[in-house]
């Protein structure tokens, strides 16, 4: 469903700033894989996703999601294939329109618009009970600006929103990362159910490692803009953050150096 193929990307390239963020990333997700994605700061993570996303060019490699070469596609295109929800609560949704009109715009993402009228009857029911799997009350905030919403709220109406219509590949850039402990775990069983019930290809970047082990069914993690491990299945199900710690020291030859990875 997606490969990533050599890519590399260097930011201020020539200058006394110049990063190296990608460093060769080869991967490749199979459909219905859901890998989480961890690593110390610089370490690639988000880039690899921006990367994937489109949201600036890459300087070498290729980019395919379902077979179709996006490389040189713009964000704006690749949209139709990703779904996306971001660290930060307030992005991803209109803040001044309410719970179901933020809906009704993602159904129709893609589509020609017309001049009937915005929302139907058979969508308000849908969207009622959709609303009810987040187990959040918002099912009888239908009209509620989006705006009034807590960060855990509108963070599962984004999930949700970009994951009404299924798309090709999802793409979870530290989503829980601004929550509390508490509503972080709400909106995680929520992804774990959405996710679970349409079989999503799925790349998520998370800070911590409990998180990193106990969702999904593959783990990677980066270092200097490389996949330094990639650990599936069964393997998967047995590791520890001891392991994990183990592991990185093993390969890199450097101690892991996340506070909040290792605390979160």
């Amino acid at each position: 469903m997606l490969e990533v193929k050599g890519v590399y990307k260097t930011f201020n390239p020539g200058t006394v700033n110049e990063k190296r963020a990608l460093n060769g990333v080869d991967l490749t997700m199979h459909d219905g894989d859901f890998i989480t994605v961890i690593g110390g700061n610089g370490a690639g993570k988000s880039t690899l996703m921006n990367a994937v996303a489109g949201v600036w060019p890459i300087d070498e490699g290729s980019v395919l999601i379902d077979g179709v070469d996006v490389t040189r596609l713009s964000e704006h295109k690749r949209a139709k294939f990703i779904g996306r929800v971001f660290q930060d609560p307030m992005m991803g949704t209109a803040a001044t329109m309410g719970i179901a009109e933020n809906l009704a715009l993602s159904r129709r993402r893609g589509r020609m618009r017309t001049l009937r009228p915005g929302i139907t009857k058979v969508e308000w029911e849908e969207y009622r009970e959709q609303l009810k799997t987040l187990g959040l009350g918002l099912e009888d905030r239908l009209t509620s600006k989006v705006g009034l919403l807590s960060g855990g709220q509108r963070q599962a109406l984004t999930l949700l929103m970009a994951t009404l219509i299924k798309p090709k590949l999802l793409l979870l850039d530290e989503h829980t990362a601004a929550l509390d402990p508490k509503t972080a775990a709400k909106v995680l069983d929520a992804t774990d159910r959405i996710v679970g019930k349409d079989n999503l290809t799925t790349l998520m970047i998370t800070h911590n490692m409990r998180d990193a082990i106990a969702h999904g069914n593959r783990l990677i993690m980066m270092h200097d803009g490389r996949i330094i491990l990639d650990i599936a299945g069964e393997d998967k199900k047995k590791l520890t953050v001891e392991d994990l710690m183990h592991e990185f020291e093993k390969i890199s030859g450097e101690a892991f150096a996340s506070d909040k990875a290792l605390l979160g």
